[in-house]
């Protein structure tokens, strides 16, 4: 496999980001508890930090479009680690939500900027595979990130926790400063491009799929740990749970990794939405039934990772000369959905309509799975 340590590096600095991204959400109640506020507000801090990296994703990609990708890699790393060193020695919910913003801000280039990176470094019919691999480390962050997440923070603190993420984020600072070329840049952008990015329906459409289909499923996610708890399972089974998703979203990734290649990214995308619409169902209708539910979880794990790097190898496929930016915007699509999914997921749950939450992901992750289809390649319509 063409540069393999590289990619390595990439799929590890990934793991790192999604894990930062949604920490949160695999320790509520420990972060409730030691910064005495309520489970919504300590939830509050994934909707907040979402709403910054939506802005923040396509703002810093733009800004730093002409600088050496390690340079801006590593830095971004550096920044996180920093963070969240800091985090574990304050002691109120301001401080930690700031310090968390602030690090976002610089967290948000990573993982749009490690699609166009690995792009760069394999020719042109080895990228949506590329692309996928790199997304494999999302995978894993809830695969193996988040049930560590809720370990750490149950067993030894919250506090312990942010500091075990902010030395692994140190680390692999140093595995990609290791492992990328100096001087790598991508094409420079310039202000006219975004002219041309607004112009172009299948771009706006893209985005428009990804909003909805992490949205849909940031209104289960968000709240499944405290949601689990409301039909009486316990920490070990909540943590399961956190693992067989990860587990099933790590699996779905390398699939399609495996398969875009033959069925080309439409396809690969198609199907992997229509396993997390699926999954959202049965997350619905097994109602206090754990075993339906874990179903679920699994079959919607398949293709949650899966989604979202199809969404990233067909972006760069449609305009791969407004890469930097348009990979950058699908980025903060998925911060939008996650704000937007996270705050309704919120609201649902203080309402006491937890039980319903399945119901509204999946649909609107199958209004999703209806604009995929738009966007199909027109070598798949068929001319009367």
């Amino acid at each position: 496999m063409t540069a393999l340590p590289a990619r390595l590096a990439l799929l590890a600095g990934n793991f790192i980001t999604g894990l930062v991204v949604m920490a949160p959400a695999a320790m509520l109640h420990p972060l409730a508890e030691g910064l005495n506020v309520s489970v919504r507000d300590a939830g509050l801090l994934v909707t907040y930090g979402a709403v910054l990296l939506s802005i923040a994703s396509p703002l810093v990609a733009w800004l730093t479009s002409r600088v050496d990708r390690r340079t801006l890699l590593v830095g971004s790393l550096v920044t996180v680690a920093l963070a969240h060193l800091a985090s574990s020695f304050v002691s109120s919910y301001p401080a930690v939500l700031v310090l968390r913003l602030v690090m976002l801000f610089f967290a948000a280039v990573f993982t749009p900027q490690a699609a166009g990176t690995v792009a760069l470094l394999v020719p042109e019919k080895e990228r949506p595979g590329a692309i996928a691999f790199v997304f494999i480390g999302w995978s894993l962050s809830v695969a193996v990130g988040m049930p560590l997440m809720t370990y750490l923070a149950t067993s030894f603190g919250w506090r312990f926790a942010f500091a075990a993420l902010g030395g692994a984020a140190l680390v692999t600072g140093l595995f990609v400063f290791a492992t990328l070329p100096g001087r790598l840049r991508g094409a420079p952008f310039s202000l006219s491009s975004w002219g041309e990015i607004a112009r172009d329906r299948v771009i706006f459409i893209l985005l428009a799929i990804t909003i909805l289909q992490i949205g849909g499923q940031l209104v289960v996610f968000t709240f499944m740990g405290p949601s689990l708890g409301l039909i009486g399972a316990g920490a070990s089974i909540i943590a399961l749970f956190f693992a067989l998703f990860g587990v099933a979203s790590f699996t779905g990734n390398i699939i399609a990794s495996r398969i875009v290649e033959r069925l080309g990214a439409f396809v690969t995308s198609g199907i992997a939405t229509g396993m997390v619409a699926t999954g959202l169902l049965l997350w619905a209708f097994g109602g206090g039934a754990l075993v339906v539910m874990g179903v679920g979880v699994v079959v919607w794990g398949l293709g949650f990772a899966a989604a979202n790097a199809m969404q990233q190898a067909r972006l760069y496929g449609a305009a791969p000369a407004l890469a930097a930016v348009t990979v950058a915007l699908n980025t903060s699509a998925v911060y939008i959905g996650q704000a937007a999914g996270s705050y309704v997921s919120g609201v649902m749950f203080t309402r006491d309509l937890a039980h319903l939450m399945g119901y509204a992901g999946a649909g609107i992750v199958l209004v999703a799975w209806m604009l995929w289809w738009v966007t199909r390649p027109r070598a798949a319509v068929k001319i009367a």
